[in-house]
């Protein structure tokens, strides 16, 4: 989990499949990208950024009661309480600081959950700048709340009616306004896809929440390192920034996909999106829709660099379906009194399945990031549960 090069290839994963005309935006993205990582008062700055003001570091919590339960020691990465409530406000304070450093006054973004869409929205009236979210229509409906914390905030939120309505539909709408804006506006990505160099660039970002796991790991168990470190995928970022703070462990690393949208367990190889991964596809190649309970897992692809970890088997990929991650949703609550989002109670459902069996026998410890909060879920869960 290092630089991928100007090829952006992470294996035979990745690499920049846009339209001619986003070339020069990528190449130019990528040589700001390197100079402001590199440059120690850019990466002081975001430090700062995300410590006054998105609440860095989030703490890891003991699951007492659960880890009682399960007979496994279970450590939970809060990054439900961080600013905006998810992981998402790590990389969009990225981007939107490297944005305004690139002289660019526009912010566009696509989102699922909307968690994505609420810090974009939330860097753009931090910073002054102007944003436009596009957001499947069907998502709209599942997270109506979110969509009015992003019009509070003073972003444009364009809903879009292709295709299945949802994460996907949203990302292609994206890119298009991205075309015909790439002057002024930078397409802030929400995950770690996208043609190169959104892939490394918002790994790169996410990379804190890893980072600081395996510190506060160290202090709170006696081999300092966790034998499972587990993280939801979807496109992948929560867990790709996770896993980059333990690749070079013995831990093992294990991504957690929705039955209804597993690229890495049921797709092909292929493009979407501007990048090469697993997608679910057709045997004519046609990208399938996907389909989860969760707004934000809702994808049909997953990011280049978890199909490379999965095909060179440093991190394994499991599905749960969508009963068993709102089991999870009601077990950690009542257990923990914690309410995770939907999109991190799959990661928390598959240890709950798990736990006791060779997958995760007895006296394992594991380390689950918790994205983000599950207060814009409630509408949908007082209705499926």
């Amino acid at each position: 989990m290092t630089d991928p090069g100007s090829r952006g290839r992470f294996g035979r994963f990745g690499g920049r499949y846009v339209p001619e005309s986003l070339v020069p935006a990528c190449e130019e993205l990528e040589e700001a990208f390197r100079d402001a990582w590199g440059d120690p008062a850019f990466r002081t700055a975001l430090n700062q950024t995300l410590e006054l003001y998105a609440g860095r570091p989030t703490p890891v919590t003991p699951a007492l009661r659960l880890s009682a339960d399960l007979g496994v020691t279970l450590l939970l990465k809060r990054e439900d309480l961080a600013h905006t409530g998810s992981h998402k406000i790590n990389n969009v304070l990225g981007q939107a600081l490297l944005a305004r450093r690139m002289g660019k006054t526009r912010l566009l973004a696509e989102t699922g959950a909307g968690q994505h869409g609420v810090a974009t929205a939330t860097a753009g009236a931090l910073l002054g700048m102007d944003v436009t979210v596009f957001m499947g229509e069907r998502d709209m409906e599942r997270q109506a709340l979110n969509v009015f914390r992003m019009q509070l905030l003073g972003a444009e939120v364009v809903g879009v009616a292709s295709g299945s309505r949802t994460l996907k539909d949203a990302c292609n709408e994206a890119l298009r306004q991205w075309v015909a804006a790439v002057d002024d506006a930078h397409y802030c990505i929400g995950s770690v896809m996208g043609p190169h160099p959104y892939p490394w660039m918002v790994r790169e970002f996410q990379r804190v929440v890893g980072e600081e796991a395996r510190g506060q790991a160290a202090s709170l168990l006696p081999r300092g390192v966790p034998d499972v470190v587990v993280a939801c995928v979807g496109g992948g970022s929560n867990a790709a920034g996770t896993f980059a703070g333990f690749v070079d462990t013995p831990a093992r690393l294990v991504g957690v996909e929705p039955a209804g949208g597993a690229a890495l367990t049921s797709g092909e190889p292929g493009v979407l999106h501007g990048y090469h991964s697993y997608v679910l596809q057709d045997q004519d190649g046609q990208i399938q829709e996907a389909h989860s309970v969760s707004a934000g897992l809702d994808y049909p692809g997953v990011g280049p660099e978890h199909a490379h970890l999965a095909d060179i088997g440093r991190a394994t990929y499991v599905s749960v379906t969508d009963d068993e991650a709102l089991a999870a949703v009601a077990r950690l609550a009542r257990a923990e009194g914690i309410l995770p989002a939907l999109e991190s109670a799959h990661a928390l459902a598959w240890v709950l399945r798990a736990a006791g069996t060779a997958d995760l026998p007895p006296g394992s410890t594991v380390l689950v990031t918790l994205s983000g909060r599950g207060d814009k879920d409630a509408d949908q869960l007082a209705r499926l549960l």
